[in-house]
């Protein structure tokens, strides 16, 4: 929570604009296969809020991010994948060729039904003739 106020605290006095461009002022260190950007800045003051990555689609989602690209965003590894061959993405036979997205909260996102009786049934009201 202190995070927050204080880069609340940050906007209010240097401004909406200002921040922006600081936020931008990072390095780029590379590109994943789907063309999203990665930086990095380190000569900012906040601990943990020194990379951040630019998606190429509008409509994005985290499971965009490549699995190495991920490790190195949350701070597991130092090195980024460009620097790193044990990061670097590499297909097997096994997996599909290009990335899927999720699925979730969308018209087709998966949907189970249910082949057994239902213990309840709805109430139909039925109202006697007069």
């Amino acid at each position: 929570m202190s995070t927050i106020m204080r880069t609340l605290r940050n906007i209010r006095q240097i401004g909406i604009k200002e921040y922006g461009r600081q936020m931008q002022a990072g390095v780029l260190v590379g590109t994943d296969q789907t063309g999203n950007k990665y930086y990095e800045n380190n000569a900012e003051e906040l601990p943990l809020r020194t990379r951040w990555v630019d998606y190429k689609n509008k409509e994005y989602e985290p499971s965009q991010i490549e699995p190495g690209w991920h490790a190195w965003m949350s701070y597991m590894v130092d090195k980024p994948p460009t620097e790193d061959p044990l990061l670097q993405r590499q297909v097997r036979t096994w997996e599909p060729q290009e990335h899927r997205p999720v699925l979730t909260m969308s018209r087709s996102a998966y949907k189970p039904y249910s082949t057994v009786k239902n213990k309840y049934s709805a109430w139909k009201p039925e109202a006697a003739a007069r």
